[in-house]
């Protein structure tokens, strides 16, 4: 049964202005700011602190040591009122560090639902973060990074300012990712490059055997073309080609899609990184 008042260790310092949920809880020697918004049936545990224009959903559950809202990174923040919107059911472990926006970037790092951000992880200012994602122990991601829905970040992985991470990509441990991964790909390495598909991921987030067979046939062109129709031509002259083989497949349109809307770049294929291409 939900609780109608929250409940608040008597060490704990809420300021004046802070709104707390119905059901929330904060635990021992924490510290909620002025400008917190927590909604309902939210955990605080002991010793974390909630700063800035930092506002939660519901049902989130932070661990001892998390410092939530606290001003970025960034030598260029003087100080505005950038926010940091995070959503329900996530799970923060200890030691996170989950930072706000700035002037630079929209003023805004937001964070979905059902994320786990496992110990001593980190997401840097102006970042975006979707859904259902992993990230594992001592990961950290950059300002302005992007994370679509389900993609796994192995432990110690860093990805560099402005990489996007397609929905279901999966970062292997210890990778320096410093390209965009397209959605349902695997990489690793240092710098990371293209390895294969998350066909494991893919099964996991609702993909069937159709779905599998068009990102398999898009993927060999754009990555692997010897002996496909893309042998022989250059990489945007290879994901036109893609475009037309994956029809009006959803999941083939977003892998072509995202590498067709990349800034930054699609990290290579790990045969022609390994070659120096």
């Amino acid at each position: 049964m939900t609780n109608v008042t929250p409940l608040i260790h008597p060490t704990a310092i809420i300021a004046a202005g802070a709104v707390l949920g119905e059901g929330t809880s904060v635990g021992p020697y924490s510290i909620i700011g002025a400008h917190v918004r927590l909604g309902r049936d939210n955990r605080i545990g002991p010793h974390v602190v909630l700063d800035g224009h930092t506002t939660l959903g519901d049902e989130n559950t932070i661990y001892q040591f998390a410092s939530v809202g606290a001003p970025p990174q960034d030598l260029k923040y003087r100080g505005e009122p950038s926010e940091l919107r995070i959503g329900s059911r996530n799970i923060i472990r200890e030691n996170v560090t989950l930072q706000p926006g700035t002037s630079g970037g929209g003023m805004l790092t937001s964070i979905g639902d059902q994320n786990l951000f496992m110990a001593n992880t980190h997401v840097g200012h102006d970042c975006r973060v979707a859904n259902r994602c992993v990230v594992a122990n001592g990961a950290a991601l950059a300002g302005h990074v992007t994370v679509e829905d389900g993609v796994i970040i192995g432990g110690l992985s860093g990805i560099h300012q402005f990489v996007r991470l397609g929905s279901v990509a999966m970062i292997g441990a210890g990778a320096m990712v410093a390209q965009d991964i397209p959605p349902y790909c695997m990489a690793q390495g240092d710098r990371a490059s293209v390895q294969g598909l998350n066909r494991v991921g893919l099964e996991r987030n609702g993909g069937n055997r159709d779905d599998l067979g068009v990102l398999r046939e898009a993927y060999r062109v754009v990555f692997t073309p010897v002996g496909t129709e893309g042998e022989g031509k250059v990489f945007k002259e290879r994901v036109a080609i893609a475009r037309t083989l994956v029809g009006d497949n959803s999941r083939g349109l977003a892998f072509v899609g995202f590498i067709e809307s990349s800034e930054r770049g699609i990290a290579p294929h790990h045969r022609a990184a390994d070659q120096g291409v």
